[in-house]
Parts: C-alpha cells; structure tokens; sequence
C-alpha cells in the first residue's frame, strides 16, 4: 500500500499516515510504500512489515523528482525504510540515478527500486543494478502522457525484457487490475490513491452520480445518424428519446467512401441547421454505420463489399472538423444494442444479443452490462458465422457466412423472385399467401442456426431483432424461437427472450443519439475529472 498525502491535504500529517498503514496491514498489505523520514519513522512503529522509502523533492525545473540524491535515500532508511525507490526514467537519469542506484546499494546495504515509465529506462536501470523495477511513472512522463488506463500488457513486456522482479504500480484501481498485474507475471503490486485518498474516492463516485442524473433528468439534444447501405436516416433526438426532427435520404453506397462521406457531412449539417433553426443547440452528434469502428476515433476499421472503400473512413474526425462537436461513431447493430439500453427493450437486461436485418445481418452484444467491442473493435460478426460448407458468398468473400441466407436478398430470393422487395413478401405472408410465409419461415430456420451458435456461447437474457425485415414481422419471431427451441439446450433453463426491437424504424437513429449523449456526458465527466483531480505519482 502507498500511504502518501501532499501538503494541503486533509490527511497531511504523519500519524494519520501511520494509521493508514495499520489499517493496510490488516487488512493484508504485505509492504508499504511512504513518503519522508516523519512518514516512514510513524508508520515503522506501528509496523514491522517492509518499507519502501521515497523523498519527493521538487526538483530545479519545478517538477517533483522522486529520491534526487544520495542523502536523501540515506534519511529515509535512517529512518527505517527497508528499501528505497528513485525515478529512473529518463528525466531521473539526467539527473543522475543510475549512478545512484550503486552509490545507494553499497554505501547504505539496502535494495534499490527504480520507478520507470518504458521498458529501455528499466533494462537501463538493471544494468546499473537496480533490485527491481516498477511501472510507477508510466502515464507520468512527457512521452507516456498518453497512457491513461492501467495497461497489463505494459507489465508483461517489462517482465519479459527485465532480469529483475518486476512491481506493478500506477492506474490500478480495483481487484480485477491487480489480478491482471500478477496474471502477467508481476511479483506484486502497489495500490495507492484508489484506497488512501478519500477525496478522490468521494469525487469519482459523485461525478458518477451527477453525470448519469444530468443524462436521465436533463433535457438535451443530439444528432443521431444510421449510415446503411441503401438509406441513411438521421435526426434530432431529445435525451428521452423523442424525435424533434427525422428524415431519410439515399445512401450513394457504389459511388466510393469519399462521396459516402461526403453525403454524412451534408446530412449533419442539415440536421444541426434544423435543430438551431427550431431552438435546440445538439450537444453532439452520433454515427452508426455498416461496418466495425474504433469507437476511441471514429475510424471504421473493417467494412465489406455492402459499402465498397468504406474501410479506413475517418468518420468521426471529419464530422467534428465541420460542426465543432463530440462525434461518437459505431458499428450500425452495436449502436442499436446502446439505444435499447437507453431507450428500448433492453433497459432491464445486463447480458442481450441485437441483431440488425436488412441489406446485410449485423450483431451487437451486451455482456455483464458492458457493451462488447472486442480487442479490435471487430466483435459480434454474427453475420459472418459460417453455416454452410462452400455455400453462397458473402459480402465478406468468404462463403458460407450467415448474411447471404438471412439478408433482404434472401428472402425475395426464398418468394422465388415474385416479389420487387422484402417489404412486400413481408406483407403478403402477413396476408396468409403461401409462398411468402414459407419464404419467412425459410429465413427464420437459418437465422436459428446461427443464433444458436450466439445463445449458446454467450447465454444472453434476451435476442432483440431490428432492421427492415423484423418491421411488422411476427412470424419471423414466432419460428425463430420455435426453431431455437430445437437446437439450443439446456432451453428451459435459459428462458431466452426473443422479441423485436421497440425502437421502430429509426431505431439505428435513436442508437446513434444515445452514443452520442454518452460521448457528451462521458467528454463532460472527464473535463470536470481534470480540473478537479490532482495527480498522484509513486
């Protein structure tokens, strides 16, 4: 445990530090981690677990550096530090602490502990004989700024290139990280602000509290955008989820990305000129598109042949170029899995599968209340599960995908081509013709056989079905649950719900609004975090 508080905070004062460290040791702290000789002397006579010492001076360009010399190392073991820990990025060893390093370790007897921000400053440190190395300044220094999340894999690398035993320190806020930390071979792990600064503690929890009362209570307007391969249907959407504004316009999906792109942009411009015209000012804007998004940039990383070039488009960069606000972009089925969250059949559901049917079939799931992105930001490609051996091709170029058997060219084809569109073969099985009903329930067979795959791999609560061809579909529901029923088991067990979306036909725009309320609240919080927290290093 690290039990540090600087001057001006309320907890300040050597005693109470000693105290925190008591309360760490029963609760199970194997060592502790301290500032200054006062600190390090209270917190050794209320314990006999090992310390690690550190000084923290503000250095002569201002910035604090952790135990600058050799004095400072000898007080705090004078004091009764086990061992003692120095900044040895590269900032630390401009100043001299590779040399440090040994002066420390045979003039004092003691172990040296380098804190490090990348791997070449601990293989450095090592070599100066340093006894371990900790990831403490990572996210800390001028070329790791950007780090901001505990990384484990950060660990496993620094493991790997270190001789010595590796700590892993800094970001780590909860038991799950620190798992991590030991999964990827760290010998042990400091934690510090997440537990010894109840400030911080309060603060975290209070913007959480606020942010998502401001998103269910404050009245406010987004821009919520569905890119499909043959329409693109936007509007103003109020934080209740009521439209204030929608329309439709052709998707010019064969014309190549930059004219899809193109299109996107005089869609937003449209619709923020609509909403400032009738006295709503949109807090930010939402894009679901085919295709699968670094939700982090806006960027679609994968899109097949229903969009052509549509991959590497940087939707959420060129859309915040033209209107200055947060643009949030996702995958088309994911956004309508966010939107039955916030708005839809969803709201009571933690672990639910979205599909999308229409020109193509896509997928978006909810796991333990998360939404589920994956590594690449490619998961839930349900349209690309293969179920037949070398069947028709997909859009993907693979053949045998779900998508070519469940789509909207499907299902006309499954009529026997006696029908323009899906919408009418819909109609007419709704009418009780024959052909159309069995062209419904041919589609519903194979839509089953990959759903199963889905059900038996994630256990979802419920599957919500949207797109096109659910539009005023009961039959499609009915057999794809009497189908499922056939292939999954345990199936009573699961009480799997199968129901279609309540979100209608501007469903994928209601998703899109509420990606974007999130983007808004979510940039919000963390501008209110930034100015308010106070950065804790080692």
């Amino acid at each position: 445990m690290s039990c540090q508080a600087t001057e001006g905070e309320v907890f300040h004062d050597s005693q109470l530090m000693a105290r925190f460290a008591a309360a760490a040791v029963a609760g199970g702290a194997a060592a502790i981690r301290a500032n200054g000789p006062a600190d390090i002397r209270a917190i050794r006579s209320v314990t006999r677990v090992p310390i690690i010492g550190i000084q923290k001076v503000r250095h002569h360009d201002g910035v604090i550096l952790i135990t600058p010399s050799f004095e400072s190392a000898k007080a705090l073991v004078e004091a009764g530090a086990d061992m003692v820990a120095l900044d040895c990025a590269v900032r630390g060893q401009e100043s001299g602490a590779l040399d440090r390093i040994r002066e420390i370790r045979e003039g004092l007897k003691v172990p040296v502990l380098a804190d490090i921000a990348e791997i070449a400053e601990a293989v450095a440190a090592v070599e100066a004989g340093a006894d371990f190395v900790l990831s403490t300044l990572r996210g800390y220094t001028e070329r790791t700024k950007h780090v901001q999340d505990f990384d484990p894999s950060f660990i496993r690398d620094l493991v790997s290139a270190s001789r010595v035993p590796v700590i892993a320190e800094g970001r780590i806020s909860s038991p799950d990280q620190a798992r991590q930390a030991v999964a990827a071979g760290a010998l042990a792990v400091v934690v510090g602000t997440a537990i010894t600064r109840p400030s911080d503690i309060a603060r975290s929890l209070a913007a959480a509290i606020e942010t998502e009362y401001a998103r269910r209570h404050k009245a406010s307007h987004a821009i919520g955008i569905d890119l499909g391969g043959t329409q693109t249907k936007y509007g103003v959407v109020r934080s209740d989820g009521t439209f204030q504004f929608k329309s439709t316009v052709e998707t010019p999906a064969q014309s190549g990305a930059p004219a899809v792109l193109d299109n996107l942009k005089r869609v937003a411009e449209s619709a923020t000129r609509h909403a400032k015209d009738t006295g709503y000012n949109p807090v930010a804007i939402g894009v679901a598109t085919t295709g699968w998004v670094d939700a982090r940039t806006g960027r679609v990383v994968y899109a097949t042949g229903n969009l052509p070039g549509w991959t590497g488009a940087r939707i959420g960069e060129e859309l915040s170029a033209i209107s200055g606000l947060p643009v949030a972009v996702e995958n088309d089925a994911n956004a309508l899995a966010v939107g039955e969250k916030h708005f839809g059949a969803a709201r009571s559901f933690e672990d639910f599968v979205c599909l999308t049917l229409g020109t193509g079939l896509g997928g978006g799931c909810y796991v333990a209340g998360a939404l589920n992105r994956g590594v690449h930001f490619i998961a839930n490609q349900i349209g690309h599960i293969p179920i037949v051996s070398d069947g028709l091709l997909c859009s993907c170029g693979v053949q045998g995908c779900l998508e070519p058997y469940v789509n909207a060219s499907a299902l006309i084809r499954y009529a026997g081509s006696s029908y323009a569109t899906a919408a009418q073969v819909i109609e007419a099985a709704n009418s009780g013709e024959e052909t159309a009903r069995e062209a419904v329930q041919t589609l519903a067979r194979y839509l089953a056989r990959g759903c199963a795959t889905v059900v038996a791999l994630l256990d979802p609560q419920a599957l919500i079905l949207g797109g096109g061809l659910t539009e005023n579909n009961p039959l499609l529901i009915s057999v794809l649950n009497d189908e499922l029923a056939k292939l999954v088991r345990p199936w009573k067990n699961r009480e799997l719900r199968v129901m279609a979306s309540q979100l209608g036909y501007y469903g994928g725009v209601l998703g899109a609004a509420a990606l974007a309320f999130e983007r808004a609240f979510d940039s919000e919080h963390g501008r209110q975090n930034y100015a308010q927290t106070t950065v804790h290093v080692g």
